[in-house]
């Protein structure tokens, strides 16, 4: 772990928080692109007539085998090339392939299709969280990446909204096409505005710690940072209950209250917004604050609210009646939420300025291998298994299960960080 770092006394200025909206807007549309599946699986799966574990397949494995692969090609190259040229192909590629699944046949041609949008998107993450540490001083980190993962929150009600929204009026085709065509011009404003910062400038040393090590070196670094393993592994565990929610929320509300996909886009997106805002913006402050006292609390905090935020979980999925449902699922996104940016910020003051993208990029392989294949998967084979009207139960189990889990990880992670700091 590298050594604490001094700030420099000079004052980074306005337009980072420029940028910062910029990645915000990456963000929203790399989520809605990629969640947009799930408020269409219930007309694919009649259309098509697939199983829940089929759909599970779609959501999970279809986008994250590439996803992670192309991870780590994409964050070498963040690593010593201009990132912002590489999230700018990024976000015209993922785009480009989101419209190219309106055009699926069957279920094999929108499983390449959605590998073609793990590939694009493949490309943004790992940059972007780069991009950002060389932006913002350490101590304003952590706000910086709860504004980041707005993104995640506005895209999933942008996704769930629109996609709902689209598709009672054009169908699920048309909504694919017309959410993936915009990615193309925010790529061209990104490239044509955002400027590629000083690497390395608030980190350990300075730029000159910056350069790229060679691929083997940089590998057995990271699997000889305790405190980056810990919170790397943490991330994989719990981020399983945000895509089993993210994937599998909609079909239990269509399936348990009977209501269209426009209505459950819509009200589902709203509670998104309003439990996903105040969640990483105050996880952020939160994790700022508390980290001037004792640096473990990047880790303790994801850790409590991982499982904090299950006891609402299950109340929610209790109610019989809709606005209930949505009131408790409200309360628990936001606490949920308060993970994000402690989780992040902790990865980059972790590890030095030269491997960053790839240290997020071999994290990211993780999150998705563990919490988006088997998260979103083991829900649907869960489903499957327990019979009709399960979903809503599977998806608990396996969010509870992942929430004890990533705490007894983020404990170990604390304890990483006192010995690491001597």
């Amino acid at each position: 772990m590298p050594a604490p770092i001094t700030d420099p006394p000079e004052a980074p200025g306005p337009y980072r928080w420029y940028v910062l909206g910029v990645l915000v807007c990456t963000g929203i549309f790399s989520i809605a692109d990629r969640l947009v599946l799930s408020i269409l699986l219930e007309d694919i799966k009649a259309e098509f007539a697939l199983s829940d574990t089929q759909l599970g397949l779609l959501t999970g494995l279809a986008f994250s085998l590439f996803y992670v692969t192309f991870g780590f090609p994409f964050a070498r190259l963040a690593d010593r090339r201009t990132r912002k040229n590489i999230i700018a192909f990024a976000i015209v590629l993922w785009s480009a392939m989101t419209a190219l699944c309106g055009a699926a046949l069957g279920f094999w041609s929108l499983f390449f299709a959605r590998m073609g949008v793990g590939v694009g998107e493949a490309g943004s993450g790992p940059a972007a969280q780069s991009l950002l540490a060389d932006y913002f001083r350490r101590h304003e980190l952590g706000r910086a990446m709860g504004v980041l993962s707005l993104g995640s929150t506005l895209g999933t009600a942008t996704g769930l909204i629109a996609g709902g929204l689209l598709a009672e009026a054009f169908g699920w085709r048309m909504a694919f096409v017309l959410l993936g065509a915009p990615g193309i011009l925010l790529g061209a404003l990104l490239y044509l505005t955002v400027r590629e910062p000083p690497r390395g400038r608030y980190a350990p040393g300075g730029a000159a710690e910056a350069s790229q090590r060679p691929l083997g070196e940089t590998i057995l670094r990271l699997l000889a940072n305790k405190v980056y393993l810990g919170v790397m592994a943490g991330w994989a565990v719990q981020i399983m209950i945000g895509y089993a929610i993210a994937i599998w929320t909609a079909p239990v509300m269509i399936r348990q209250f009977g209501v269209t996909p426009a209505v459950v886009g819509t009200f589902l997106g709203l509670a998104f917004i309003v439990g996903g805002i105040p969640g990483p913006i105050l996880g952020g402050l939160l994790s700022d604050r508390l980290a001037q006292r004792d640096e473990r609390w990047r880790a303790w905090l994801p850790g409590i609210a991982g499982v904090a935020c299950i006891l609402p979980l299950a109340l929610a999925f209790n109610q019989t009646e809709f606005w209930p449902f949505l009131a408790m699922f409200v309360v628990f996104y936001a606490i949920f939420l308060l993970t994000q940016a402690p989780i992040l910020s902790l990865i980059q003051t972790s590890l030095d300025a030269g491997e960053r993208a790839f240290g997020v990029a071999f994290a990211l392989f993780f999150n998705n291998l563990i919490g988006q294949t088997v998260g979103a998967g083991a829900v649907g084979w869960l489903s499957d298994r327990l019979g009709p009207g399960s979903l809503g139960e599977a998806i608990l189990i396996v969010c509870a299960l992942a929430g004890v889990m990533a705490l007894a990880i983020f404990l170990w992670t604390a304890r990483q960080i006192r010995l690491a700091a001597g």
